[in-house]
């Protein structure tokens, strides 16, 4: 009897001890129970709840009753990046890049109400704007958000950050994605709209209504618009997920976003743009390649009167040498159609180089996972080179450096 009772005052005061709020009320019940059975006394129950109430982290508590879940998390990520641009057939290259600095700082909160209602809140205090904001209605393999998220186009901008194994998204994936500048499309991340996704078997779909502008921070989230944005944006996705051989998984896939009056030099000037993806991931193993095309008709994006047709794409094959390492390689490649890249646009944190018509990028590196995602450190070589001028005559940018990154995230 002795080793029984022992075993489960141990049990219960564990289970007090790491239970949540609304959890720890249930374990009470269940050892005011076990007093009326006479498994265990009064005063060892009483001892049992008031070592809980001293040890017991209050983390979060809900602020509605209907809140049946609650969870709060953050990500950090330190950057070090020293980057040189070498601009042919001149002695005034820009400044060299030799910086720490703050690339993501994530926090943020979950909460369910039921089985099919929930919210997520996180803000990245690194850029001063939300990376989501949302309410969610989920039954089954559909679910509907409302709010501010990505959309589903770019398979890389899509991945998490805390997952990327080349430290910062593609040359391709930013020209196509970050914020127009007059050369870089804001085509696809963070909007605020009505957003379906689904699956049906190994098929997963996907379509949203959005404002056309991309919600850089939150003055332009939480803006209400003007002329120049009132037309809405829509976008469509779909692709398959499968598997072979014993090891063996693979997705394929693509995206299409029809945005008004985002088109022209600047947004909001009446030209309209449209963007498409198709992309795959393989994963055989330790070995991994996955690989994305981008290509965009952009009404007068090379000039006032000229449109633009610009294309990209990247491929980057990795390999685990062992749990804790993983070395991974990228080529990207961009064409911008005579709407005008720079090797800074491309490649973050690089030196500008001047407005050419074409960028290559290449990164390698290695990873060692600490703690997996949750903690690792990153490092590795990065190569750019703009080249040719709109006008088809010669021009050429080089950037050389490295970059390096610490994360935690919880």
């Amino acid at each position: 009897m002795f080793f029984n009772k022992t075993k489960w005052l141990a049990l219960l005061g564990g289970a007090v001890l790491l239970a949540a709020p609304a959890v720890a009320q249930e374990s009470k019940a269940i050892i005011d129970a076990l007093v009326k059975k006479g498994v265990i006394s009064s005063d060892e129950a009483k001892e049992i709840l008031a070592e809980a109430k001293k040890a017991i982290p209050v983390v979060a508590v809900p602020g509605a009753r209907p809140v049946t879940r609650l969870s709060v998390g953050g990500r950090l990520q330190i950057q070090y990046a020293g980057l040189s641009t070498d601009i042919a057939n001149t002695a005034n290259d820009p400044a060299t890049t030799n910086h720490f600095f703050l690339r993501r700082i994530y926090f943020g909160a979950r909460a369910s109400l039921g089985p099919k209602w929930s919210a997520n809140m996180t803000y990245d205090f690194a850029r001063d704007g939300f990376d989501a904001a949302l309410v969610q209605w989920k039954d089954g393999d559909i679910s509907v958000d409302v709010g501010l998220r990505k959309v589903n186009l770019g398979y890389e901008e899509r991945t998490s950050g805390a997952s990327l194994k080349s430290i910062e998204r593609s040359a391709a994936t930013r020209f196509f994605v970050e914020e127009n500048n007059g050369r870089r499309l804001g085509a696809g991340a963070h909007r605020v709209g009505v957003f379906l996704d689904g699956k049906e078997g190994n098929f997963f779909y996907g379509a949203a209504i959005t404002n056309p502008e991309r919600a850089l921070n939150f003055s332009v989230a939480s803006g209400a618009g003007n002329g120049g944005n009132n037309s809405p944006a829509f976008w469509a996705n779909g692709g398959y997920n499968g598997k072979f051989n014993k090891d063996g998984k693979f997705v394929i896939g693509g995206g299409l976003g029809v945005l008004p009056d985002q088109g022209g030099k600047n947004p909001g000037t009446g030209w309209d743009m449209t963007v498409y993806t198709i992309y795959a991931d393989i994963t055989s193993g330790d070995f991994n390649l996955a690989a994305e095309f981008m290509g965009a008709d952009v009404e007068r994006g090379a000039s006032a009167t000229v449109d633009s047709k610009p294309t990209a794409f990247w491929i980057q094959p990795s390999y685990k040498l062992s749990k804790a390492v993983e070395l991974a390689f990228r080529y990207s490649y961009v064409d911008s159609d005579g709407r005008g890249v720079n090797v800074s646009d491309g490649i973050r944190s690089a030196p500008g180089g001047g407005t050419h018509n074409k960028l290559t990028e290449m990164y390698g590196g290695a990873t060692w996972f600490i703690m997996g995602n949750d903690l690792k450190l990153q490092a590795g070589i990065v190569y750019g080179k703009s080249e040719d001028t709109l006008a088809g005559g010669f021009a050429e940018a080089k950037v050389l450096g490295l970059r390096s990154q610490m994360q935690l995230q919880f």
